[in-house]
């Protein structure tokens, strides 16, 4: 069973400097890609780009830009590009299905609000200074942020998000728990009557 936990951070300035900068180039990679699938299939013989040819161009274009797109998680880069490969298929899926496709869209670097990493320890790190009474949360370019916990993380954590709301910023765990085991059958029965007066009232009284 998968359980998602969001906790809000509070970063300090520098910190809240970067993770908008973290944020302003994935938006500049997602709307890139975007823009390289549109050229692709108005300007050639109808061509598409997958998610595959995409992600081999991550090494090249990281080492072209250094300073913005070399700064960030390789995997939360590959995960964003992901996510524009999705937007791709449930358009081609409304198109199958006669629905109004709806064709992607460019998004705006306020618009753009998350950045997700597939795998806890890859490009982050949840609960990264154990030793420490608060809990932090690291990203790579952006440092351990302080979060503020208010109830325990229960099973493994599989992925981490940043997302911002506002002015605020939360970090988003998945985390892969033990399937519940049911209750014992008790074989009682019971009738319920939803009412205005009294939210409900039970046969047994």
């Amino acid at each position: 069973m998968i359980r998602a936990y969001k906790f809000l951070m509070r970063p300090t300035v520098g910190q809240t400097i970067a993770l908008g900068e973290m944020l302003r180039d994935h938006c500049s990679l997602y709307n890139g890609a975007l823009q390289e699938r549109r050229d692709a299939y108005r300007h050639t013989t109808k061509t598409s780009i997958k998610y595959g040819m995409q992600s081999a161009q991550l090494k090249e274009i990281r080492a072209f830009d250094p300073e913005r797109q070399g700064r960030w998680s390789f995997s939360s880069q590959q995960a964003t590009l992901r996510r524009l490969d999705k937007a791709f298929a449930a358009f081609f899926r409304r198109i199958r299905s006669g629905d109004t496709p709806g064709y992607p869209r460019f998004r705006g670097v306020n618009w753009f609000d998350t950045v997700d990493f597939p795998k806890d320890g890859d490009g982050c790190r949840w609960d990264s200074t154990p030793h420490d009474p608060v809990t932090r949360v690291r990203f790579q370019g952006v440092g351990h942020v302080k979060v503020n916990q208010h109830r325990p993380v229960v099973g493994k954590v599989k992925t981490v998000s940043v997302k911002r709301e506002g002015r605020k910023w939360y970090v988003v765990l998945t985390a892969e728990q033990a399937q519940p085991e049911p209750l014992p059958a008790t074989g009682s029965v019971v009738g319920i009557d939803m009412g205005i007066a009294s939210f409900l009232t039970t046969s047994n009284g």
